[in-house]
């Protein structure tokens, strides 16, 4: 079971390093001399990257090979950790995380399809389980730890120490990690990237920046207007190709097309909550960063003690009961 280990390796590097950031942001933002709320471009910078280079991760592998592309992505991820560390302005840490989302646009995806390809089908269950127990440990220890760094010592230290894992993650992948590849990789839908990765960073920057005054409304109107049109271009581009970079003829599953629904409202708020709550905890109550990342942990250590309890209640009362209580919850 090296291979899960290895990958949970690189998610755990990135969301120790997204949850570590989300605490010390008002910290950083005193240091840079701006707003706490406008230092959130640091945290979309990286999924505004995501957005374009993750639908490209899957032609990435098959046409480079897994291990490569697994190793640069981390790589390059660990060098945006160290230019973070060295940023000096909102600007260049923005630029950063943008290189930061690159890689982990490749790292992630790239390692759960090494590792969907190399577990045999009856420890598929079990691989998963592997990956993604380490990956909560990230969210576990992160707020604490990225707190304590904040108040005690530094903040750039939450990027820095990605620095020895990172090198860990490219020694295990180099050694253990096959180079899966396939020998006729399919054409590169080179339209739908463009379309979708402007659409994307198109309304995620809208949005970002709207009602913030950093730049005029019109010009927000038009930068949201241009990604909502490229969306609509490339939802109509992939219903004519036959290799679109989505392919969102995988909605026409139910079970897929309401995982997908109901996982984007439940992203909404999880993805809110990291950001909102530090900021209550510390610009609203007046707590240190290390109060606050004690506090904020306690959600991860909630999800790491139902990893041990979870099958027996959903062989006691049923997935779909266990999953719409849970929603309400």
């Amino acid at each position: 079971m090296i291979t899960p280990l290895i990958v949970a390796t690189a998610l755990f590097m990135e969301q120790l390093d997204g949850t570590i950031l989300a605490t010390a942001l008002p910290v950083m933002a005193a240091d840079l001399h701006e707003d706490p709320v406008a230092l959130k471009l640091a945290l979309t910078s990286y999924f505004l990257s995501l957005a374009v280079f993750l639908p490209l991760s899957g032609w990435v592998a098959d046409k480079f090979g897994a291990r490569h592309v697994f190793r640069s992505a981390i790589v390059v991820f660990t060098l945006g950790s160290i230019l973070c560390g060295f940023s000096n302005s909102l600007l260049t840490i923005i630029i950063a995380r943008s290189i930061q989302g690159m890689g982990g646009a490749m790292m992630t995806p790239v390692g759960r399809l090494v590792l969907v390809r190399t577990a045999p089908r009856h420890e598929l269950v079990r691989a998963m389980a592997w990956l993604t127990i380490p990956a909560l440990v990230g969210p576990l220890i992160g707020p604490p730890l990225g707190g304590f760094l904040a108040t005690y010592a530094d903040w750039r230290y939450i990027f820095w120490i990605n620095v020895p894992i990172g090198l860990l993650g490219v020694v295990l992948a180099t050694r253990f990690i096959p180079d899966l590849s396939e020998a006729h990789a399919r054409p590169l839908d080179r339209r739908g990237a463009m379309l979708s990765g402007i659409g994307l960073c198109g309304l995620v920057f809208g949005f970002t920046i709207g009602g913030r005054g950093l730049v005029a409304a019109p010009l927000v109107a038009l930068i949201t207007s241009i990604g909502a049109i490229a969306l609509v271009a490339y939802v109509r581009h992939a219903r004519q190709t036959p290799h679109p970079i989505l392919d969102l003829r995988l909605l026409r599953i139910p079970t897929f097309r309401a995982a997908i629904v109901g996982g984007f409202l439940f992203r909404v708020g999880l993805g809110a909550s990291p950001f909102l709550l530090p900021l209550l905890l510390q610009e609203g109550f007046h707590l240190t960063p290390l109060q606050s990342g004690l506090l904020t942990f306690a959600g991860a250590a909630g999800a790491i003690a139902m990893k041990t309890t979870a099958q027996p209640i959903i062989n006691r009362f049923g997935f779909r009961r266990v999953l719409i209580v849970n929603a309400l919850i």
